[in-house]
């Protein structure tokens, strides 16, 4: 982790103007092919919301803008971020978060993080908890077209939000809408274009 030296930073001029804004925050909600992410699940009998985990954050983790973030006034540029993801224990109705390191790679993180969320029996570890993280949701229940999710009113807030419904069937495909909600004082459009060929790129490089 490092300081970014404003002086020299190509996004300044954008990220003042939105330093100004109450709500600089805003959610952008795109199709993604999952055919072969839930393709690799199935074979291998991994869950399918974790492995998906793994590649958000995965992607994420290509963008730099995606792993800025705003301590006491000054703009850091994080080595990476750590998923933070909402989860359910079989026949609850209350979920739970769970914060796992981002390391291992797909198999190895996946079963680890089914162990983590079957065994905690808390709410949230918030001695886990930072803001090199990144929170991660699913409602597999409906089809998601758009989402908002609650925060703090605290424009310095450059954690990424990134969600996602039920995949449906379309042309012998399966899609999946997913949506991120980002600080305009970090992230572009730009930076969530970069981000979406980088989740192809690792849905992609699954082995068959």
């Amino acid at each position: 982790m490092h300081p970014i030296d404003l002086s020299a930073f190509p996004r300044r001029a954008a990220y003042e103007h939105f330093s100004r804004v109450r709500w600089p925050f805003y959610s952008v909600t795109f199709d993604v092919d999952v055919t072969q992410v839930y393709a690799f699940a199935h074979r291998r009998e991994l869950s399918f919301y974790l492995t998906m985990t793994w590649l958000v954050t995965r992607a994420c983790n290509r963008v730099p803008a995606l792993c800025q973030d705003i301590r006491e006034g000054v703009l850091w540029q994080l080595d990476g971020r750590h998923p933070s993801f909402a989860d359910l224990k079989e026949g609850a109705e209350c979920f739970h978060i769970v914060t796992r390191p981002m390391d291992g790679d797909v198999v190895a993180f996946v079963r680890a993080a089914a162990e983590a969320s079957a065994a905690q029996d808390c709410f949230l570890d918030m001695s886990k908890e930072g803001s090199d993280l990144l929170f991660i949701s699913c409602m597999p229940w409906v089809r998601l077209t758009g989402l908002t999710n609650e925060r703090e009113p605290d424009p310095d807030d450059c954690v990424p939000r990134i969600a996602w419904g039920r995949w449906e069937e379309r042309d012998g495909r399966k899609l999946l809408g997913l949506s991120m909600e980002v600080n305009h004082r970090t992230v572009d459009g730009v930076h969530i274009g970069q981000f979406a060929k980088a989740l192809e790129e690792e849905i992609a490089a699954l082995p068959l």
